[in-house]
């Protein structure tokens, strides 16, 4: 039988053997496993540095040289300078309305009748009460030329004495009173003529008519109703018949931030275009800027007007302007040659202007020529990009002629 202690010695690992075969064996493996190494660094940092994170833009093509030129872009609306809520002097019930909406009319055109029942009937009695004034001044006046003969007939017997004194005082008296009378019947005359000219000052109030010129936009009373200048209380009483805008004195306001209001004078250039019509560009100019600020949203008004007018253009339509700059074509209406890029894209050097470009997930260097002011959130790059081509806007680290890169 064996013994155990030789089979144990059996299995010990003979020191003594050269390594030569196993170092052989597992240089390969190493070489293997550095090269992926390398390999996988490349891949992952590229040309030896981290992927950034960058914001891109997209060159677009710009819709018209007034795009293309612009200091400042903003929104606002079609407002109307001169405008009015058409009403009465005088509470009264409405009669006849001769309006409609959409309807022009000319200044001082009858646009609705008052009930004139009670007024009428105040006329009537008024040129009645002149009448009977200027009836009794001609009694007067006839009592009063009687007067005067007597009071002259007994001065004349008086002085050869055959007339009293007395009654010589007594005709005198009576042409006294008389004249005095004749004077207020006078009075009485223009009294009574003065109510005639308010009754029918009156009567006129139960006409209301356009005070200017314009457009109809809107119809507030209907014939039955009650209408008052002021509010009488209740919801039946209209305080006004309707709305009336001068048409010529449409005018667009836009709200500017104050942080750009600089970009903005009194007789600048603006292209304005209608949300309702996109195609249509309105050339128009700044008439003001109003002085004064809102401190909650941090605006300015600005006054724009319009240098054409047209029968599309209404009341609290939606507007965008492009304000224009000095060296802005003469006509902003058409095309233009170039692409639209974010102000902060662009970047300069040495070398000139340029913007990096993004091509496979890395970025390249693109030397481009600019057609205007470079200090404008949308630069106009005339050489050097494409519709379509995608630039960074922004990078969290400097970048690199081939860095690779990721968005957000």
């Amino acid at each position: 039988m064996a013994d155990p202690s030789d089979r144990i010695s059996q299995l010990k690992i003979d020191r003594s053997a050269p390594a030569a075969a196993t170092s052989r064996r597992l240089w390969p493996i190493a070489t293997g496993v550095v090269a992926v190494g390398a390999i996988g660094a490349w891949l992952v940092l590229g040309t030896g540095s981290a992927a950034v994170t960058v914001e891109t833009d997209t060159a677009r093509q710009p819709p018209s040289a007034a795009a293309a030129s612009s200091v400042l872009d903003a929104s606002g609306y079609v407002v109307a300078r001169r405008q009015t809520t058409v009403s009465s002097k005088v509470t009264g019930k409405v009669r006849e309305v001769l309006i409609e909406e959409g309807m022009r009319v000319e200044k001082d055109q009858v646009v609705a009748l008052l009930d004139d029942t009670t007024e009428q009937a105040q006329l009537s009695l008024a040129r009645a009460q002149v009448d009977s004034a200027r009836a009794a001044l001609v009694e007067v006046e006839a009592q009063l030329r009687n007067a005067r003969l007597e009071r002259n007939r007994l001065r004349d017997l008086a002085a050869r004495d055959l007339a009293s004194a007395s009654s010589l005082d007594a005709a005198v008296a009576r042409y006294d009173e008389l004249a005095a009378r004749l004077d207020t019947g006078r009075e009485n005359v223009v009294v009574a003529e003065r109510s005639v000219a308010l009754a029918l000052d009156a009567l006129s109030n139960m006409t209301i008519r356009a005070p200017f010129a314009g457009m109809v936009v809107s119809k507030n009373a209907q014939p039955g109703e009650m209408i008052s200048p002021v509010s009488a209380g209740g919801g039946f009483t209209r305080t006004g018949i309707c709305t009336i805008i001068d048409t010529d004195s449409l005018e667009i306001e836009v709200d500017v931030n104050e942080a750009y209001i600089q970009r903005v004078e009194a007789g600048q250039r603006v292209s304005a275009t209608l949300d309702a019509y996109p195609d249509w560009r309105i050339p128009a100019e700044v008439i003001a800027i109003v002085p004064t600020a809102d401190r909650q949203k941090a605006t300015v008004r600005v006054r724009i007007g319009f240098l054409e007018r047209d029968e599309r253009i209404l009341r609290d339509m939606g507007v965008k302007v492009a304000f224009l700059g000095v060296e802005a074509p003469e006509d902003v209406g058409d095309g233009i040659e170039g692409v639209l890029i974010a102000g902060e894209a662009l970047r300069a050097d040495a070398g000139g202007d340029f913007v990096w470009l993004v091509r496979n997930g890395s970025v390249e260097r693109r030397s481009v020529t600019i057609g205007g002011p470079a200090d404008r959130p949308r630069v106009l790059v005339v050489n050097g990009l494409a519709p379509g081509d995608t630039i960074v806007r922004s990078a969290d680290a400097p970048l690199n002629a081939g860095q690779a890169i990721r968005t957000d």
